[in-house]
């Protein structure tokens, strides 16, 4: 196509003439904008704490290897889960998740949470679907391949909570993260892999998407209870198993859709395993001393000081010097150092009035023996774990 220049800021394409003087009329919808009042934040008393793993896998996805759901179940119990997703892969089973892992005999416990769910397992990736109580995933499974406004859609009438597992490399999830509730930021024992799926969530958050960061250990393979049942892939039990990571979540109550609840809402933390310290990171908003928010709470800034605590909460390698790194807004804040006598680091920022801002933390140190899979502190390293964000003006609406 032939262009010609008629006179200053006029362009000539075709038949049409564009202007290109200026943009004095127009308005941009998204510039920072007061958001308007925020839902009031929930109370920080009231709540428990629960822990447990949100992707794990049985004898319902073909490559897993001596994982009955009886063995996850009793297994999780030794190690003081408090509830468990089992994420079978749906394409194993054509979508019938209900009539197989779910219908499972085995598929029930007097103690323990278990969730409804199953990875939904796409040529555009992998998510996990998770529910406190059965869903037509069949439904979520056959919209697999159409656009990501059917499969949004679909998600909405299931009322469920959907999840896009390992973002990054092979499988990693391409569908659209504004129909996604959390993210699998960390995915198995091996912390290293994970810095993608770290950048692809400060990413979201940066751009005002308020998406929960979770764990899941993906297992696969269970312990052989004898010798002749050993597989090529058993050894990866112990380096991989329930629990690495463990995903704790701050419910109102100890059931399923108070679990479910807390996972959307983001009062979520992130651990190694079921042993190692849990991150908890708070804030004195009003600067009355007492913290009245934390992870996963959204407050409109009053451009005053805002008081920030984290603490560790349980085990703590004898002796131990811990790193807390804050991360705002995608940026690298501040580094704070905490002992295993004192477990606790606290800092000072002002949130801007106008615009997201938000702050997260990753904490690092030596690393919590979980006995019964030895040798995932050596996968895991000196990663500790990780809170969710506390937001300032992100627009519930967005």
């Amino acid at each position: 196509m032939r262009v010609r220049t008629l006179a200053a800021g006029l362009i000539v394409a075709g038949c049409f003439a564009i202007s290109m003087s200026g943009q004095s009329g127009h308005s941009n919808p998204w510039a920072p904008v007061d958001v308007g009042p925020l839902p009031p934040i929930t109370s920080l008393t009231g709540s428990v704490w629960l822990k447990g793993d949100l992707h794990v896998h049985s004898r319902h996805s073909k490559e897993s290897s001596n994982s009955s759901i009886a063995k996850i179940v009793s297994y999780s119990n030794s190690v003081g889960m408090d509830y468990l997703c089992i994420t079978d892969h749906d394409n194993h089973v054509l979508g019938d998740v209900a009539n197989n892992t779910w219908a499972d005999p085995e598929f029930k416990s007097d103690s323990l949470l278990l969730l409804y769910g199953g990875e939904w397992t796409t040529t555009r990736g992998h998510g996990n679907a998770i529910s406190a109580k059965p869903y037509d995933h069949q439904r979520l499974y056959d919209v697999r391949d159409q656009r990501d406004v059917v499969v949004g859609a679909v998600k909405k009438e299931l009322g469920i909570h959907l999840s896009a597992n390992h973002p990054s490399g092979k499988d990693h999830f391409g569908y659209s993260y504004d129909m996604v509730d959390s993210i699998e930021v960390w995915n198995s024992a091996l912390w290293s892999k994970n810095a993608n799926a770290i950048m692809i969530w400060d990413d979201m958050l940066s751009s005002g998407r308020k998406l929960t960061g979770r764990g899941g250990s993906d297992a696969h393979h269970g312990f052989p209870d004898t010798p002749d049942q050993a597989t090529k892939n058993s050894a990866q039990a112990k380096s991989n198993y329930i629990g690495t990571p463990t995903t704790w979540v701050f419910a109102k109550a100890r059931t399923s859709q108070a679990v479910v609840d807390a996972l959307t809402n983001g009062r979520v933390s992130v651990s190694a395993n079921p042993y190692a310290p849990r991150v908890e990171f708070y804030a004195d908003f009003d600067q009355d001393g007492m913290m009245d928010m934390m992870m996963g709470d959204n407050a409109k800034p009053t451009g005053g000081p805002v008081r920030f605590r984290v603490q560790l909460t349980g085990n703590a390698a004898p002796g131990a010097v811990y790193t807390v790194n804050v991360v705002k807004d995608g940026k690298k804040f501040g580094t704070f150092q905490t002992t295993e006598k004192a477990q606790m680091v606290e800092f000072m920022d002002s949130p801007a009035t106008l615009g997201r801002t938000y702050y997260r933390v990753e904490v690092e140190g030596p690393p919590v023996a979980y006995p019964q899979v030895p040798g995932s502190t050596v996968l895991t390293g000196n990663m500790i774990g990780l809170s969710n964000p506390i937001f300032f003006n992100f627009d519930p609406n967005f």
